[in-house]
This record gives structure tokens, sequence and C-alpha cells, in this order.
């Protein structure tokens, strides 16, 4: 067998382990995501009524379809949902709104609206439910990479299929899981940059070792490999920053998971350059890449925010549309109005969020959220005997935003083995998870003083998934852990995986709206907190 080339050795050292069943590879979770597709989408449009927080997205969708920009309901109008709902989506007034989040998902939500009719319940969840249906597959291709492994990628597609949080915001015309696509789109673009600039810096590096007879970088011959090679402008990086852009642009909670990113690809980089034997591999890192993927992913992160106000700028009846008109610059004044205009708005919204600390009767603290303390309920009635099909006294008819609790207890204890493995192994994948965790669950700990729910962790609902896959993974061995090994750890991997689905289908009625007898409800309130 011909000796490996140095480029074939540093191949082989920077990416590691790639599975080879390309098929099964794609059609394994195309299957899952389409089974979770069925589910997200059979009767979408039930109930036909607002649920929670759709009375302020889907109707703020429609306006700004229509308007470009969201308008207010007058006081006058008594039962605006009710008006929606029944036929008449209009209800606005002239007057525009000051509204605390950015366009982007009323945007994605509107869409639906305006394909499928803005009265149709189904039309204005349809865009969230595909969202929801294509991020199955994207963490099945995204475990899959990480892992090196289709049955792991697999894995990972079931239990994101089949989380209720996940599920019950596919189904919800609610701006979180947007949130959850786009920042989850950014970090499978730089899973997809990390495996590229590797083959790069393998190909270059082991091209400088061939021209010096194999020199390892640490002679002093091959001054090149003293910060190592540029690795090109690095086009999934411009994905990655044009997603955190439109995940920022959906709520402003995008801009940590903007953070957590641009520090975890600049660690790898850090890493490849060492392993490739770069002498100042830190500051190779750190002048070569870490400079330029900040600087790139924060400029595409503002531009794209920005130009996702589009609708604000070109209609001069937007909330504060005109406020820099009758407010003189006396410092900037060389900043267009309309910039500062939109500035003094942005103030305005953070003020509003800083200040939200009225109490609600599901308010939570980000303590209570893995080990599901407190879910939210986005609607709930009690039909008496005769209505709704209720055939007994008293019926029960909810939507809970209960995350499956295996999925979710499992992944309270998968933390502590991520921590331990990224610390102390060194192992990317692991801290790849956590930086998910620390863009989308970490910052709402500076923000226990505020109002706040259990629901806003589905934003980070992918890397639970993918660290509960991560544990498994581990208990089922690599390619080269003994057959014993494996089938236990495959036999356990399989029972938890079905225990998740038999508890997703246990909590399936109150996670639709289906009719059930009270006490089939309280049956599924496994702790008075539930309640």
């Amino acid at each position: 067998m011909a000796a490996m080339t140095s480029t074939e050795q540093l191949r082989a050292r920077l990416l590691g382990f790639r599975p080879t069943d390309v098929l099964w590879g794609w059609v394994a979770p195309l299957i899952v995501a389409a089974v979770g597709g069925f589910l997200r989408f059979w009767q979408l449009g039930r109930p036909h009524q607002l649920v929670f927080d759709e009375t302020y997205y889907v109707k703020q969708g429609y306006s700004i379809f229509e308007y470009g920009h969201e308008r207010r309901v007058p006081a006058s109008i008594k039962s605006p949902d009710a008006m929606f709902t029944n036929g008449t989506p209009n209800v606005f007034g002239t007057e525009p709104d000051l509204v605390v989040h950015p366009p982007v998902g009323k945007w994605i939500i509107g869409l639906g609206e305006h394909i499928f009719g803005a009265t149709s319940s189904f039309g204005w969840r349809f865009s969230v439910a595909l969202l929801g249906t294509i991020s199955i597959l994207m963490i099945g291709r995204a475990a899959r990479r990480m892992f090196g492994s289709t049955l792991l990628g697999t894995i990972a597609a079931i239990l994101l299929a089949f989380d209720g949080q996940h599920f019950v915001h596919s189904r919800t015309g609610l701006l979180d899981l947007i949130v959850m696509f786009w920042a989850f789109a950014a970090f499978c673009a730089l899973l997809i940059d990390r495996d590229h600039s590797r083959e790069v810096l393998a190909r270059k590096v082991g091209a400088l070792r061939d021209a010096h007879g194999g020199e390892d970088g640490k002679g002093t011959r091959n001054t090149a490999m003293i910060f190592g090679p540029w690795l090109g402008w690095r086009p999934w990086r411009w994905v990655a920053g044009i997603c955190l852009g439109l995940a920022t642009g959906t709520k402003w909670s995008g801009l940590f998971f903007m953070v957590a990113f641009v520090l975890m690809t600049v660690f790898w980089d850090m890493g490849a350059r060492r392993a490739a034997g770069v002498r100042r591999w830190w500051w190779g890192a750190i002048v070569l890449d870490g400079l330029y993927a900040g600087l790139l992913m924060v400029t595409l992160t503002v531009s794209v925010y920005v130009a996702s106000w589009t609708g604000w700028f070109a209609a001069k009846d937007s909330y504060d549309r005109q406020w820099a008109v009758t407010h003189h610059a006396t410092t900037f004044a060389w900043v267009p109005d309309s910039l500062r205009s939109l500035w003094q708005y942005h103030q305005e919204i953070y003020s509003f969020h800083v200040n939200v600390t009225s109490d609600h009767p599901y308010r939570t603290n980000p303590w209570s959220w893995l080990i599901q303390g407190r879910p939210t309920s986005f609607f709930y009635e009690s039909p008496k005997k005769g209505k709704d099909g209720c055939v007994v006294d008293l019926c029960s008819k909810a939507i809970t935003s209960i995350g499956t609790p295996t999925l979710w207890w499992g992944a309270a204890i998968a933390i502590f083995v991520l921590l331990f493995m990224w610390a102390l192994r060194r192992d990317w994948r692991a801290g790849a998870i956590l930086a998910g965790f620390a863009g989308g669950y970490l910052p709402w700990f500076n923000y226990q003083h505020r109002t706040i729910f259990n629901f806003y962790e589905v934003a980070f609902v992918p890397f639970v998934a993918l660290a509960v896959t991560y544990v498994l993974g581990l208990g089922i061995g690599g390619p080269k852990a003994s057959p014993r090994r494996r089938k236990i750890g495959l036999l356990l991997a399989g029972i938890f995986v079905i225990a998740t689905v038999a508890c997703f289908a246990f909590f399936y009625p109150i996670y639709t709206a289906q009719v059930i007898p009270q006490p089939q409800w309280h049956l599924r309130m496994w702790f008075p907190s539930w309640i």
C-alpha cells in the first residue's frame, strides 16, 4: 500500500472518521422529517382561534404584508381576535403600533397568511410548521456530520421530531421557533464551514510540507508555517452571518447566538491550526481567522437586521418614522434622519424589554427550564357534556408547551457529561453543543428579574436533542468499540428513543387541543406546578 501523502495524513487528522453510507445518510433523516412533518401539518388549523401570543404576531403578520409595518388596533374594536378569525382580518386603524420585536418573524408568518388567506388558521401557522419540519432534517444531517454516524443522526432527528416544545411551537404562529430555525441554520452552516476549511488547511499545509521535504513546520526553513495559511473567503460563514441576521431580525435574543457562534468557530480554527502543526497557531487563528470571522459575521448580521426593517423605512407613517424630523440632532448630525428615528425606536423597545416585570401565572425562572418546572399553557377550555364532542360531564381542551420529559430530563444530565468531555477531553462536539446552550439558554440567567417564560427554551431545543444524542453515542461507542458494548449501548439507546416517542404520544392530546375527559387531563399534569 502506498504511503499517505502529507495532505492525506493531515486530512485524516483534521477531519477524522467520515460516514460513507451516503444514501441512508439522506434517506433516514428524510423519513423522520416526513413523519414529523405529517404530525405537524395534520389538523394544523385546529383550533381555529388565536392561541396565546398569536393574538399579536398573526395580526401583525397580516398588517406588515398589507402596509409594510404594524398598525394599531383601535380601542373601539372590542373583539379584534374574533373578528380576525371570523373573516374580517383588517381590524386596524391608521395609527402605527409600538411593537417590541423586529419584523422578520412576522414577515414569515404573514407569508403563510398571504398564500392561504389571512383568516385561515392553517395559513397563519403554515410557515412555522414548515420551518419546524425542515429543522428535523437539518438536525439529522448535522448530527451525522458531527458524530460520523447515520444512526446517531437519525436518533437526533427522532428526538427533535418527538419533542413537545418543538412540536407545539411548530403548530403555533409564534416567533420563538423561527429564532430557533435561523440560529440552528447558522450552526449547520458553520459545521459545513468547519469541514471545508479543514480540507483547505490540510491541502495547503500538506503542500508546504511536501515542498520542504516533509518538514513539520517546527523547523526554521518553513517560515510559511509560523502562522499558517489564509483559508479563503469561506462562503459558509457568509451563510451563517445571514442566518444570524434573520434570527436577530426575529427576536433580539438572536444576538446571543451570534456571539456564541463567532467564538465557537474561532476556537475551531485554533484547534485546526494546532493539529496541523502550525507554530503560532493561536495568533494565526486570531489574525487570519478570528478577525475576519468576527468582522464578517457581525457586519452581515447587522446588515441583514437593518435590511429587515425595509417596510418600516418605506412606510412614512410607521412608528417613530418621523421622530428625527421633529428632534434635530445635536451630535452625530451626519447620521440620516431615518436611522436616527430607527435608533430612537430601538431605545423605546429596549426600555420596554428591561422593564417587563409584571406578574404572570406562567412566569418562570430559567433554573427550572430544563426540568420543565413550569410549562406554559397556550390554550385551555373546559367544554361540558354535549359541546365540542365532550361525552362526559366535564372535559379539557388544552395546548400546553411541555417538552417531552424524557428528552429534557436526559439533557439536564447530559450537560454535565458535555462539560466534562469538553473541558477535560477536549471533544469539540461537546463544545459545539455547549455553544448552542450558551447562546440560547445562558443569557436568560441575566434576566431573572424579568417576566420570562419556559417556552423561550425552544430556541435551543436542537442542542437539547444533540446533547442527549451525544451521550447515547458515548454509550454505543465508536467503530472500534467491542461488540458487547455496542450491543448494550444500542439496546439502551433504543429503549430511550422508544420511551421518548411513547412519552410524546401520551402528551399528544394536550399538545393538539384534543377534547378529553378532565381526569385524563389531570393524569398528564404530573406536578402541581404544571397546572
